[in-house]
């Protein structure tokens, strides 16, 4: 979600060689126990568990990105049983799109687990939706990003009948490796989740799996992925990667999330940190 663009050293190929190509082992069924969630049944962001971002970023949120980001209703809600993110085209603090990001960062992090979303997402082109992870130590002087590490368990940019199921990670520089799903009728939920632990991240659409990622012992250099992360959900306008709206991009445009959940397996450790771990399904704070 941060960055988009560049072209991988060869070692960074050898790497994902290195992750691509594992000794084989069959994924057996695991057993899963729910460790957190937000049901979003309330009628208002638990702020226990979410902090909305506000502004512009970084150079547009590293990516150009045209939205500011806001915590108003009208662009952040919970309502009817689900998060409400809307991109509105208009002039707010020199941007000329709003829009929403809330993330877990200081409140919740995980590590390892089953991480899913049932979401609703819009189309259009320009706009970029994300259920995505970054690493709790991305402001620690010296690591940043990539080296925090970035795991986006769904993007879909534009029109794309598919979604996108990308890693982000430092290699001697930065490495991506990424998947589409199949395609998908986005006129319709749809759950979007990664199963992640000591081996490997796998990403799923709806139980389907799509993509996998080989971690174990950190090779190919991805002992980022051995760390907590924190999650994040935003609706993006414009950037780098899906580029600009046009007459046609249907505004106001929002993305609906009915629920987001954390499951750990039955034999593992707690996986929830920063906070309570207890299961907080629909709490609301003012």
């Amino acid at each position: 979600m941060l960055k988009r663009g560049k072209m991988l050293s060869l070692l960074v190929m050898f790497a994902l060689l290195i992750t691509l190509f594992p000794s084989g082992n069959a994924h057996a069924a695991t057993n899963w126990n729910l460790a957190w969630s937000d049901e979003f049944d309330g009628t208002s962001l638990n702020t226990s568990n979410w902090t909305a971002e506000i502004g512009t970023g970084n150079s547009g949120w590293g990516n150009n990105e045209l939205q500011y980001y806001t915590n108003r209703p009208q662009n952040l809600q919970v309502t009817g049983g689900n998060l409400v993110i809307t991109a509105l085209k208009e002039s707010y603090n020199g941007s000329s799109y709003t829009s929403a990001r809330i993330k877990t960062q200081g409140k919740k992090s995980f590590t390892y687990g089953k991480i899913e979303a049932r979401i609703k997402l819009p189309s259009g082109q320009g706009l970029w939706p994300a259920f995505w992870m970054l690493g709790t130590n991305i402001d620690v002087p010296g690591v940043g990003w990539p080296k925090c590490g970035e795991t986006d368990i769904m993007e879909r940019v534009n029109n794309n009948a598919f979604v996108n199921g990308t890693v982000h990670w430092d290699a001697n520089g930065q490495a991506d490796y990424g998947q589409i799903s199949g395609t998908l009728d986005f006129s319709q939920y749809h759950v979007y989740s990664i199963e992640w632990d000591a081996k490997y991240i796998r990403w799923f659409v709806d139980g389907n799996q799509f993509n996998e990622f080989y971690i174990e012992n950190g090779t190919g250099n991805t002992e980022e992925f051995q760390k907590p992360s924190f999650l994040l959900l935003n609706l993006a306008v414009g950037g780098n990667w899906p580029g600009s709206p046009n007459a046609a991009t249907p505004f106001p445009a929002q993305m609906l999330v009915d629920y987001v959940r954390v499951y750990q397996a039955s034999n593992a450790p707690n996986i929830v940190s920063g906070g309570a771990s207890q299961m907080q399904a629909g709490a609301t704070t003012s």
